[in-house]
C-alpha cells in the first residue's frame, strides 16, 4: 500500500473550531503510524540533567541505544520534558503519586506547534505536576500505539501511572481543566 502525500494542506487556520486535531484518514500524513517518515530527521533529543535539581524525576532507561545508556533519563517540573518509547514509563513510575501530561505530536501537525508554547507556560505554572511530550515518530511507534494514538495532538493525563483523562485536539482550556479535575480527585497534594 503506497502512502501519498499532498502538497496542499487541508488543514485550516489554527484559531478554526473544526481543525483542532490532524486526522491520519483526513489528511493521509500520519507516517509514524502509517509506516513511513523519515524518523531518523523528526529525532529529537532527551534531556539530560543531574538527579541533584529540585522537582527532578530519575529513571532508568531500558535503551540499548548508546546515547542513553548508563544515563539516567529525567523529567523535572516547571518545564515539558521530551520523552520516548524506553523513557516515558520509567519517567511515569518515577513521578510517583504526581499527575503526569503527555503531549503525543507530530513535527508536521500545524495545530501541535500551535499548542506548543501554552503547553510550556502550562508546565511553567503547574509545579505539581510532570509534562512530557512524545514525538509520535517511527522510533516511538509501539509507545503511541500501547496509548492508542488517533489523532495529533493528543495529550494523555496519568495519575499513579494509569492513563485517567485524554483530550485530543489542540484545546487548552479544555486541557487545563481535565488536569485540574484529576490534581483535585482522590488527595492529590
Amino acid at each position: 500500500m503506497a502512502l501519498r502525500l499532498s502538497v496542499s494542506s487541508s488543514h485550516g487556520p489554527a484559531t478554526s473550531p473544526g481543525m483542532s486535531t490532524c486526522r491520519p484518514a483526513a489528511c493521509g500524513r500520519f507516517p509514524a503510524l502509517l509506516g513511513g517518515g523519515g524518523a531518523a530527521s523528526q529525532r529529537r533529543s532527551l534531556a539530560m540533567m543531574s538527579g541533584s535539581e529540585r522537582g527532578v524525576f530519575p529513571a532508568k532507561s531500558s535503551s540499548s541505544d548508546t546515547a542513553t545508556v548508563g544515563a539516567e533519563a529525567v523529567a523535572v517540573t516547571g518545564q515539558v520534558t521530551e520523552v520516548n518509547k524506553d523513557t516515558f514509563w520509567p519517567i511515569v513510575k518515577a513521578a510517583g503519586p504526581k499527575v503526569v501530561v503527555l503531549d503525543m505530536y507530530t513535527q508536521w501537525c500545524g495545530p501541535c506547534k500551535v499548542i506548543a508554547p501554552k503547553f510550556q507556560e502550562m508546565s511553567e505554572k503547574n509545579l505539581d505536576v510532570v509534562f512530557l511530550k512524545l514525538d509520535c515518530n517511527q522510533d516511538n511507534r509501539p509507545l503511541a500505539k500501547e496509548l492508542g494514538i488517533r489523532v495529533v495532538p493528543t495529550f494523555k493525563i496519568l495519575k499513579d501511572g494509569k492513563v485517567v483523562k485524554e483530550v485530543t485536539g489542540a484545546k487548552i482550556d479544555e486541557l487545563a481543566h481535565a488536569i485540574e479535575t484529576v490534581k483535585s480527585s482522590r488527595g492529590m497534594p
